[in-house]
């Protein structure tokens, strides 16, 4: 009995430990969130200093990515708002606002009063109501360690002719389909019948001329096993469509579009191209194992006709040793127009480029990187395009791959901003500008090469400061030096 009884102690006795560990794990999670909202909260109380608005012109913004990049309704103009930046070391948020200007290859530095609180990964969208305006729907705040995250369930509105800011409401985030009246500023629920697709993130949503929405890939992790989950790269596609006779009512329908598909891949950017088609740049295609992460940096065009339910690649007019036809592959169908064969010895391989980035602080980042071989000539490809002979030899400028870039189309022009690629364990942040000629398709014009003064990467440390936390969170802001001795509390 006596045994038995120590048994039982000890059993009560592990059942106690664990509910002690489980209870402060819940009240450690809970002072994270609530020590992000703070932190949320010291930086607001830094942008309310901002009284009037201040227009400056700047030199190119810092290397970042997850920002917006829209173009203006009204001018020919870019806007640049938010992002993130990883040294190494810290993650920096931004909520700060930039203007290109397209004929004069200008920025400038517009503070607003009373912006929305710092994030990146947000959506954004500029319409020409109310004298031109642009919106801006949730997204992410990540503490100076990128451990801990916040989500933001906000909206907002950037009145572009008075310059000022405004908070509408909150929103749901799912894979609700929701509608938003820019003239009553009201949200309406739709419940679409048929099945649509998966909860997702970073899905591409495009509109077709009949006023269909077409909804591309996306992002989503699923759990395998205990602790273990494993994300899937969607590369599927849906049609959200007005059912006819029925005022108000939807239908979902899945779409398969025939074509140059891309491969999976997360992280690409879109745009809306002319002729209503929507185009594709870029991203990552994982290859993901239990304990590491593999991925391929891509810096492939695609473009999407809704009219004809058909993916095009992106082919540019550009230097090339031999003349030839595009070949689908294994995917193409017999009889079809796009039966086509390879003429001459054979195409090119892609071309491995090994450079070496020399950082401020004197760091040596060696970057390796696979450039798809050059493309054959010709628009988005048609059934019948051909590619046609140029001079051979020249260095092909373009984009190099990568995610998370910025897109925004204005006046048939491509321009495309930043975003990152990794090599080895350091992530690479670019802040080089690119345009392309969406009629002619010639080639990529560098307006503003990546300065490799700006890669800078700091190696992790084990612990550091609070205020130091607070200054890399801040962005290093001259309006927050202030506030730089400001320490948090310890949760003993």
């Amino acid at each position: 009995m006596g045994k038995k009884g120590k048994k039982e102690k000890k059993g009560r006795g592990a059942e106690k430990t664990a509910a002690k560990m489980e209870k402060k794990v819940s009240k450690r999670s809970r002072k994270e969130e609530e020590d992000l909202e703070a932190l949320i909260v010291h930086f607001q109380t830094l942008d309310a200093r901002r009284t009037q608005v201040v227009e400056t012109p700047c030199s190119p913004p810092s290397p970042r990515l997850n920002a917006s990049l829209s173009a203006h309704p009204e001018k020919d103009e870019l806007i640049l708002f938010g992002g993130e930046y990883f040294n190494g070391q810290k993650t920096l948020l931004y909520n700060e606002l930039y203007t290109y200007s397209i004929r004069k290859d200008a920025w400038t530095k517009v503070d607003i009063p009373n912006p929305p609180p710092r994030r990146c990964a947000h959506q954004a969208v500029a319409v020409p109501q109310g004298g031109g305006q642009l919106w801006i729907f949730g997204g992410e705040f990540a503490s100076p360690d990128g451990e801990q995250f916040y989500h933001y369930r906000d909206l907002w509105v950037l009145h572009l002719a008075t310059k000022t800011w405004e908070q509408v409401r909150d929103y749901i985030y799912y894979n609700d389909v929701y509608t938003f009246d820019l003239d009553t500023s009201t949200w309406t629920k739709l419940s679409p019948s048929g099945t649509g697709p998966t909860p997702r993130s970073g899905c591409q949503m495009s509109v077709t001329p009949q006023g269909s929405i077409v909804i591309y890939g996306g992002y989503s992790k699923q759990r395998v096993r205990k602790d273990v989950d494993r994300g899937t790269q969607h590369g599927d596609m849906f049609l959200l469509k007005p059912e006819e006779g029925r005022e108000g009512r939807w239908a979902w329908t899945r779409i398969n579009p025939s074509g140059a598909k891309p491969t999976p891949r997360s992280g690409f950017s879109v745009a809306a191209a002319p002729n209503h088609q929507t185009l594709l740049f870029g991203g990552v295609c994982d290859e993901e194992e239990e304990e590491s992460l593999q991925g391929d940096f891509l810096n492939d065009l695609y473009f999407y006709d809704p009219a004809r339910n058909r993916w095009f690649a992106g082919q540019l007019k550009g230097p090339k040793a031999e003349k030839r036809r595009r070949r689908r592959g294994k995917r193409a169908e017999p009889g079809t127009a796009d039966k086509q064969e390879v003429e001459g010895p054979g195409a090119p391989e892609p071309l491995e480029v090994v450079r070496e980035v020399v950082s401020e602080a004197g760091t040596v980042v060696t970057i390796k990187q696979v450039l798809a071989a050059p493309s054959s000539a010709g628009r988005p490809a048609s059934d019948d395009d051909e590619d046609s002979p140029d001079e051979a030899g020249v260095p092909t400028v373009e984009p190099s791959p990568r995610s998370n870039a910025m897109l925004a189309v204005k006046h048939g022009r491509l321009y495309l901003y930043g975003g990152m690629f990794e090599a080895g364990d350091r992530q690479v942040t670019l802040s080089d500008l690119y345009c392309l000629d969406l009629h002619k398709m010639d080639a990529w014009t560098a307006l503003v090469e990546a300065d490799p003064e700006n890669q800078e990467w700091l190696e992790e440390t084990d612990s550091e400061e609070d205020s130091d936390e607070v200054e890399g969170a801040e962005g290093g802001g001259e309006d927050d030096e202030d506030d730089e001795d400001e320490e948090e509390e310890e949760d003993d």
